[in-house]
């Protein structure tokens, strides 16, 4: 039986585990804030450049690899990238889940029309 992801709601939850648990080992190698921070941010790159890497792979734009990758691929690497961001902003703020629904709110209202009152 495969496992489900948690609802919505406790993804967040998880988000926070994920973030003690690599709090934790940085502390364990006496990698403290601000640097576990960066060191973080750092593997949000990391992370993007795998994405990067799957969406020539799927497109075959490498003549040397070819078609190393297909699309399931990048969808993995890119949520990697959102998982990994997440897990930064809870590294970096306690209240990250309430942050970043602000900054959706804020962000989604310059594109999306307002709704009615």
């Amino acid at each position: 039986m495969t496992e489900q992801p948690p609802p919505d709601g406790a993804a967040w939850e998880t988000v926070r585990a994920l973030a003690a648990r690599f709090d934790a080992a940085s502390a364990e190698l006496g990698v403290v804030p601000p640097h576990s921070h960066v060191l973080q941010v750092l593997k949000i790159g990391e992370e993007f450049g795998e994405a990067a890497q799957a969406v020539i792979g799927a497109t075959g734009t490498n003549p040397r690899k070819g078609r190393s990758h297909g699309w399931e691929d990048v969808h993995d690497e890119v949520c990697d990238v959102i998982i990994t961001g997440m897990v930064a902003l809870a590294r970096m703020r306690p209240d990250a889940a309430e942050y970043f629904a602000g900054q959706l709110a804020l962000k989604a209202g310059r594109f999306l029309p307002t709704p009615p009152p």
